[in-house]
């Protein structure tokens, strides 16, 4: 048998984005012994990529704001699918963790009077965001990376977990290699929180970097856990078009929030046309209410006037670029055109700098000289493992999981600047519930070797394969079957043709071989992660199948309305006994009356 590396921790961190780091924080400053495992490097998360703000009811800039306003606004952006619980911890402690950040070091813009400065965001009805121009995210990881490394938690950098070995029920270790040379280590754990992020790669055009292959919740589903609202993906609907060297990579919301103005090829600027019923009243209705805002927050000053159409919710907008496009009347490269360039230059620069700075010396588009091509991206998974409110464990015993690659916060749609609280609101949480149920324990938990045998033996697989399948070829047929039946908008007989595309597909990953060594071997790497991929794709495949409705980040043509008997039940994915995914609708914990009252308050409600 190879020869392995063994390291021992009592809870072993996955994933070192936002929530794996305060996660491994949370654990550290309690005194318990923490491995944080980094599939890239330390600093590289997608939580770099969230710019525009995180949002927290600090009310630094709108007095009227509080945590039941945030928790109305997260709940009405998920459609009532959200765990409520989930949704209600995470608005009342998202101003403590902000306020953490900063203790620790985190630099925010600032208010005339040295609060933190909020702005605007889709779907929040107050000012929320706080941020750092558009670095917010960047600003987020180094204050946390600086906190880890001077709390002296032992990170393995470029190091892929390839499966989550149990002892009976309840998580003993986890076995992996490392990506540069191919060495094996087993980490034997009492605990596992899982923070790997989401599952991008499974589609064509996306924000994801090449990490963002839904390690977590397949790792989690091998393992016995559950998938929960996985149909529910987010297309961020102003990633780059053109030019082609900037393709996919974000538009921050935080264009739209300081006053970028959507515009189809006729010069209309369309989303009026595109706000829901329900709540068309919290928005302007016409160009010059909207004029009067943008100018009213500019100058720093309030007014009456309702926010611009643009700040509906992400998918609202998305769906929006995606019909002016199909109906003839997007930009020439298949996108529609955002426009700040009519503001100030110098004020775009400094409100704006990563997004003036990436574009101009990446593509040379200036943004502050005219409009920019964009179009909606696979960003966001929603769904992900089913976890306890206030723990984040899962239902294996020893298994938890925060941030993107856990389900339950955001419902069918997720509102921008959640994301980043939700990191550090959940991260928290789950490293004390890993604290927690380790100090519980009555004994060790133990490794039998016959799984770290088998765990082997699957890594070593792809080399033994004859003439096998290019694992590119296989992962661009993924991209192009979720891309074509699994997209923005779905339907019976596409969604049906996915799911059958992916069963046969299945064949095609266990025939993808590698060749060669194993140190520096990318086609090596990509043969595991399709797996991790395929079971991504088909639980938000046959999830997307399931659901009868439109809602949130699901919109099927032919069910197309809101039905509110779905708005009851989530769909869940889970390992039957013979390996054959198992999908269900599980009813979704009730509210309590206290918190249904906030919902009958005439207060404006976001969708």
């Amino acid at each position: 048998m190879s020869e392995y590396e063994i390291r021992e921790h009592d809870v072993l961190v996955i994933g070192a984005g936002g929530a794996g780091l305060r996660a491994a924080i949370e654990v550290s400053g309690q005194g318990v012994s923490v491995g944080l495992v980094c599939k890239s490097l330390l600093g590289k998360a997608h939580t770099v990529m969230a710019e525009g703000g995180v949002a927290a009811a600090l009310a630094n800039v709108d007095p009227m704001d509080g945590w039941q306003t945030h928790f109305k606004d997260t709940m009405n952006g998920g459609k009532q699918l959200n765990n409520w619980r989930m949704a209600q911890l995470h608005a009342q402690e998202a101003p403590d963790r902000v306020k953490e950040l900063e203790r620790w070091g985190a630099v925010f813009d600032r208010t005339k009077d040295g609060k933190i400065l909020q702005r605007a965001f889709g779907g929040h009805t107050w000012k929320r965001l706080c941020h750092v121009g558009d670095r917010t995210g960047l600003e987020m990881i180094r204050t946390l990376q600086d906190r880890g490394v001077h709390q002296g938690i032992e990170v393995y950098m470029e190091c892929t977990i390839t499966k989550l070995i149990k002892d009976g029920d309840k998580i003993a270790g986890a076995f992996g290699y490392y990506r540069e040379d191919g060495r094996y280590i087993l980490f034997k754990t009492k605990a596992i929180v899982l923070a790997t992020g989401g599952t991008g790669k499974a589609y064509t055009v996306t924000s994801n970097s090449w990490e963002y292959t839904g390690d977590g919740q397949g790792l989690a589903y091998d393992a016995g856990a559950e998938l929960i609202d996985m149909e529910f993906i987010q297309f961020h609907p102003t990633g780059m078009v053109w030019p082609p060297g900037v393709r996919g990579i974000l538009v921050t919301e935080g264009v739209r929030g300081e006053g970028g103005i959507l515009r189809n090829s006729l010069g209309e600027r369309f989303m009026f046309k595109y706000l829901p019923e329900a709540t068309r009243n919290d928005y302007a209705a016409d160009e010059a209410e909207a004029v009067t805002w943008v100018n009213a927050a500019l100058a720093g000053t309030r007014t009456e006037a309702r926010r611009p159409p643009e700040l509906s919710t992400r998918d609202n907008v998305a769906r929006a670029i995606y019909t002016e496009v199909k109906e003839g009347r997007g930009s020439p490269h298949g996108g529609v055109f955002l426009d700040i360039s009519y503001q100030d230059s110098e004020r775009v620069k400094k409100k704006l700098p990563s997004m003036y700075h990436q574009f101009k010396d990446l593509a040379d588009v200036d943004i502050t000289a005219g409009p920019m091509e964009v179009g909606p991206t696979m960003h966001y998974t929603m769904g992900g493992i089913r976890v306890d409110a206030e723990t984040q464990m899962s239902r294996v015993p020893g298994l938890f999981a925060a941030g993107e690659c856990s389900g339950g916060m955001h419902g069918a749609n997720r509102l921008g600047g959640n994301s980043l609280s939700d990191l550090v609101v959940f991260g928290k949480r789950a490293g004390a519930g890993a604290v927690e149920y380790v100090k519980g324990l009555s004994s060790e938990p133990k490794i039998d070797d016959k799984f770290v045998k088998e765990a082997i033996a699957e890594m070593e697989a792809p080399f033994l394969i004859k003439d096998g399948k290019n694992p590119y070829d296989v992962h661009k047929e993924l991209n192009k079957i979720m891309s074509t039946y699994v997209g923005i908008f779905r339907e019976e007989a596409e969604l049906a043709t996915g799911v059958a595309k992916l069963e046969e597909l299945k064949a095609e990953v266990e025939k993808a071989g590698a060749k060669g060594t194993k140190a520096f071997n990318p086609g090596w790497h990509m043969c595991r992660d399709l797996k991790n991929m395929m079971i991504c794709s088909e639980a938000i495949a046959r999830s997307a199948l399931s659901r009868h409705e439109s809602r949130g980040a699901h919109s099927r043509l032919d069910y197309p309305n809101t039905e509110k008997a779905w708005g009851t039940k989530n769909s869940a994915c889970s390992k039957g006994p013979d390996g054959k995914m198992v999908l269900e609708h599980t009813p979704l914990p009730e509210m309590p009356a206290e918190l249904q009252d906030l919902f009958v308050k005439k207060e404006p409600a976001n969708a």
